[in-house]
């Protein structure tokens, strides 16, 4: 019984945690949970970069309560001095009798050093419950805190046929309400939005995030010979600061100076070939902090980014339509010839949106 009340105490802390998906970058999201004598006394989650972490806001909360207590962490406490103090000297002072962390801190320079504190200092550590869920939430975080690189997601829409526009470019609308709601959703979520020149020239998108109380991602153009049109939407936001536009070293430098006047960036990369490498322009997003990015089409840069190896994650949406063989495929040739050297999904996952679906996995 102690171990299903022990799980349901977690699955608390990961839904306070998830609270702060999209807004903590580039630290990762936590929740703590605070119990004694079988009863919540308080509860708290990372808000935000430079705001205190979960288990100081429920220590705070908690008061005097807290001396005796059991904390569930879905991650390990910190011990070092960042934007904030090493949360184990309150964890200490606070007389916490036992704390239940998910998983270690995957940063290799801290891993494992507020565990062995907390247990130095006589408090009781028990590490891993619910493990494979607490990896899952912070799998951003995982990969940017050991490679200083964003997480990659490729999203894209297709009809059942594997196309995502008809031979004339038309694509709206290939997916129903419910399944591009999800997409405003996840915008909120990630830290940044990736499109390439032919989708900002075909659709001319806005690529902000449309639900109540959404914040919108960055939005990074990959325009190799700075193609984008002044009159696009995404150089006239509200917030014209978050769209980056990704170009070669060799670009006209007035039409780098008329999307300064907008208030956007320019970032300029020696090209390989006719491509700009995303290993240059992810460097200098992670550079940045952010840890997730969400490439969202059209089809060449969904196929550079496969050739390239960088998407971490494939979420794949189709809706019950056929277009046929003279629609536009959803991914460009990969220049892959034999059946053994074709990319593998694993961990795939089936959702439903209305009458469309969603497969998600990631790539090995």
């Amino acid at each position: 019984m102690g171990d299903d009340l022990d799980k349901r105490y977690m699955r608390l802390a990961l839904r306070l945690a998830l609270k702060g998906m999209g807004r903590t970058s580039p630290n990762p999201m936590v929740g703590a949970v605070l119990v004694r004598g079988g009863k919540i006394i308080a509860t708290g989650y990372h808000q935000r970069a430079g705001n205190d972490h979960a288990e100081i806001v429920a220590l705070e909360r908690a008061g005097k309560r807290a001396r005796g207590a059991t904390l569930y962490l879905n991650l390990e406490p910190c011990s070092h001095y960042g934007r904030t103090p090493p949360c184990t000297l309150s964890l200490i002072r606070s007389g916490v009798k036992r704390v239940v962390v998910g998983m270690v801190d995957p940063n290799p320079f801290v891993s494992g050093r507020g565990i062995r504190s907390l247990r130095r200092a006589g408090i009781q550590v028990h590490v891993g419950l619910l493990g494979a869920e607490c990896q899952k939430l912070n799998e951003a975080f995982r990969k940017f805190i050991t490679r200083r690189i964003p997480f990659v997601i490729l999203k894209l829409a297709a009809s059942l046929d594997g196309k995502i526009a008809t031979s004339t470019g038309d694509s709206r609308w290939i997916t129903e309400t419910a399944s591009r709601r999800y997409v405003h959703e996840l915008r909120n979520q990630v830290d940044a939005v990736v499109v390439g020149i032919g989708t900002v020239l075909a659709d001319n998108p806005k690529l902000t995030c449309r639900i109540p109380g959404g914040r919108d991602p960055l939005r990074v153009v990959l325009d190799p010979h700075l193609r984008i049109p002044l009159r696009a939407h995404l150089l006239r936001e509200r917030d014209p600061e978050k769209t980056i536009v990704v170009t070669g070293s060799r670009v006209p430098i007035r039409k780098v100076e008329a999307i300064h006047r907008f208030g956007a960036q320019v970032w300029g990369f020696p090209l390989r070939g006719s491509q700009i490498p995303f290993s240059s322009f992810l460097r200098r997003l992670g550079k940045m902090g952010l840890l997730s990015i969400m490439v969202e089409g059209g089809a060449t840069t969904a196929g550079y980014a496969l050739q390239e190896r960088v998407v971490d994650k494939v979420l794949f949406f189709y809706a019950p339509k056929i277009i046929g063989g003279e629609g536009r495929p959803m991914i460009e040739a990969l220049g892959i010839r034999k059946m053994s050297h074709s990319r593998t999904i694993r961990d795939m996952e089936v959702k439903r949106f209305g009458k469309d679906f969603l497969i998600s996995g990631y790539l090995k």
